[in-house]
């Protein structure tokens, strides 16, 4: 059966240009950026130690609230890692180091590979950095039982969702195993932002207490690593997503057809920062957070390419486990199977 191809997106030079504008950083929307995050997340964290006292039910409850503020912080990480967030380069490392102690991710090693991620979204050849790890129909067909065995245990909800990005924040980010050469001078700077870690974890523990720490903080990341992963998951796991090989794979096409409009509540995209419109940071990562609102309010057309997916939509890209290369869209073992049943893969 013949391979379906994507349609490449066209985007006139005047269209791109015109986004431009949307890259001026602002000094007064990061500085209060910064202050309606960090603030709040210091005196809920400070409310979670003090309500040990009475149930932890309470510190779970308010933990929730504090993974979306933790999230938000991350997100000021996300921009300075881009080079986004502020004019000044010396004041965006620093501010992005702050972040990533609290976000458990470190700044530069990170950002190095986020930065692969938006150059290569949607390249078949490299899965392995900073993405899902998602087969082909092909390449799942021609895996052993025990391996196919393995990659529905990957892709199950308990460990996608939950064991999965526990994993990846508390030992995936203490470690620097990407090979690529461009990696290799940034092994150290994950080592010592795990000994700033340790040292900050050490002194807050012999102060506070290690249990009540242990419980106040691990909860908060635990929460916020489920909720940042749950976000990029719906990001670039919809179903008529974009995947191709590097002969014909697209930039434009990727970032507009590869990445979703995700529009929650607006509450939610305040404490996510704005990363829901995730179509448009692809284009241009060199668009603030802050400024992404208003570039899709005043041009509009940029929302007629993407998936736009509500939250209770979002909930049925669970069972997007496959890509057909085929039909050029994410398929479910359920529909693997009763293809290849049908002699159809």
């Amino acid at each position: 059966m013949k391979q379906a191809t994507s349609e490449k997106i066209v985007l006139s030079k005047e269209k791109i240009l015109s986004l431009k504008k949307y890259t001026q950083e602002h000094k007064t929307k990061a500085t209060i950026q910064i202050l309606n995050s960090f603030i709040p997340f210091i005196g809920i964290w400070v409310l979670m130690y003090l309500s040990l006292d009475y149930s932890y039910w309470i510190t779970l409850g308010l933990g929730a609230v504090n993974a979306f503020f933790l999230v938000r912080i991350f997100i000021i990480q996300h921009d300075c890692g881009h080079q986004s967030f502020v004019q000044n380069r010396k004041a965006q490392k620093i501010i992005g180091h702050l972040c990533s102690y609290l976000s458990a991710i470190p700044f530069s090693y990170w950002a190095k590979s986020h930065s692969v991620h938006h150059k290569l979204n949607g390249q078949l050849e490299l899965r392995d950095i900073g993405d899902v790890t998602t087969y082909t129909v092909a390449e799942y067909k021609a895996m052993s039982k025990g391996k196919r065995l393995g990659y529905r245990i990957y892709r199950s909800p308990l460990v996608m969702f939950l064991i999965g990005p526990v994993y990846y924040i508390f030992i995936h980010n203490r470690l620097a195993k990407i090979q690529m050469p461009a990696f290799q001078k940034l092994k150290g700077s994950v080592i010592v932002s795990n000994l700033v870690m340790l040292g900050i974890f050490a002194t807050l523990g012999f102060t506070l207490g290690w249990k009540e720490f242990l419980l106040v903080h691990f909860t908060t990341l635990t929460l916020f690593s489920i909720i940042a992963i749950w976000f990029f998951y719906v990001q670039h796991q919809h179903e008529h997503g974009y995947k191709q090989w590097k002969k014909n794979w697209d930039y434009i096409t990727s970032a507009l057809k590869g990445s979703t409009y995700y529009k929650v509540p607006k509450v939610f995209n305040w404490l996510t920062g704005n990363i829901g419109i995730h179509h448009v940071h692809h284009l241009n990562p060199a668009i603030p957070n802050y400024n992404l609102q208003q570039c899709i309010k005043e041009n509009p057309w940029l929302n007629q390419f993407p998936t736009v997916i509500n939250f209770r939509e979002s909930l049925s890209l669970m069972s997007n486990k496959l890509w057909d290369e085929t039909q050029q869209r994410m398929i479910s073992f359920r529909e693997y199977y009763r293809m290849e049943k049908m002699g159809l893969v």
